[in-house]
């Protein structure tokens, strides 16, 4: 039986293995896909203390081989639900684990828009990830759905590979920091639509990619020609494993009081999975430090 079983191995799942390590805690980390969270998906990150400017594909693997270091175990499958009960059950795919308690840092995947074709054209020409599929668009038109500091960092990053970046914003300015909206805007093939939306996707004959009709709040349409469109809308949270845990909220967080706890004895959450303010690399690592310590002093009371 483990002492902690961690779910998810973004930056403040693997913060919490580190710290529950280095306490010389019996602890795994459960991970479904690449360390990293949504690191792994960001061109740049510019507001991590210590880094002027750092890759999120670098710092996740240096998050992840810092805790391999110190010997976290890491268990590569994905959790299908939570037991709960003075000892934890984990049902994973391919096995059951127990555990004294539980950490939940499962995070939050982007949001889509919904609309016909979006699922067909997923990788094929609609994509949530600009450093991943970015490259294949050097030289074309693009269109980056959002006007947050997601679309805006990705769009900037896209300025620099595509021919021209259209930028569809729902509301009458951008919502990014103002750094990276100043940078923005001095991009010549970046255009920005305010006060619109995307209504429809555009397809060619051969089922491919055409561009995109929005719709602004006049009722005016316009068609947009792109070879690939962005979206960064907004988060959707993990957290279908553990509805049954009456732990979320309307939209699908994890509730938690400051020490990370939620109303479960030995269930905690951390990182964008949870109920709070500010989601970035900087504020879930503090959580996976916060909800690690907590879980040992729950533990000292556990015999």
């Amino acid at each position: 039986m483990y002492d902690l079983i961690i779910i998810g191995a973004g930056p403040a799942g693997i913060t919490a293995g580190i710290y529950a390590k280095r306490a010389n805690l019996k602890v795994a980390v459960i991970e479904r896909g690449a360390p990293g969270g949504q690191m792994v998906n960001t061109s740049e990150i510019e507001n991590y203390p210590g880094y002027e400017k750092l890759a999120g594909g670098d710092l996740s693997l240096a998050m992840f081989n810092h805790g391999m270091g110190l010997g976290v175990e890491y268990i590569f499958d994905e959790v299908k639900m939570i037991i709960h009960d003075r000892v934890k059950e984990i049902v994973l795919n391919n096995a059951t684990l127990k555990t004294k308690a539980v950490i939940i840092a499962t995070g939050a995947n982007p949001r889509k828009l919904g609309l016909k074709h979006e699922d067909a054209l997923s990788s094929r020409g609609i994509s949530w990830c600009a450093i991943c599929d970015g490259p294949i668009y050097k030289g074309e038109d693009v269109v980056v759905v959002g006007g947050g500091n997601s679309a805006v960092e990705e769009a900037i990053y896209l300025a620099t590979l595509a021919k021209s970046v259209t930028v569809v914003q729902n509301l009458d300015s951008l919502t990014a920091d103002a750094k990276a909206t100043e940078l923005l805007l001095k991009k010549e093939n970046v255009k920005i639509h305010y006060n619109s939306v995307v209504k429809e996707f555009l397809i060619n004959e051969d089922e491919t990619l055409k561009g995109v009709k929005i719709v602004n709040n006049d009722n005016i349409e316009t068609d947009i020609p792109a070879n690939g469109v962005f979206e960064y809308i907004g988060l959707k949270p993990s957290t279908e494993a553990f509805v049954d845990l009456g732990i979320l909220n309307k939209q699908g967080y994890i509730e938690t009081d400051e020490f990370m706890g939620t109303k479960l004895a030995g269930i905690y959450a951390a990182g964008d999975v949870r109920v709070k303010q500010i989601r970035q690399v900087v504020t879930a690592t503090n959580d996976g430090a916060i909800a690690a310590q907590n879980v040992l002093k729950y533990l000292e009371t556990w015999e």
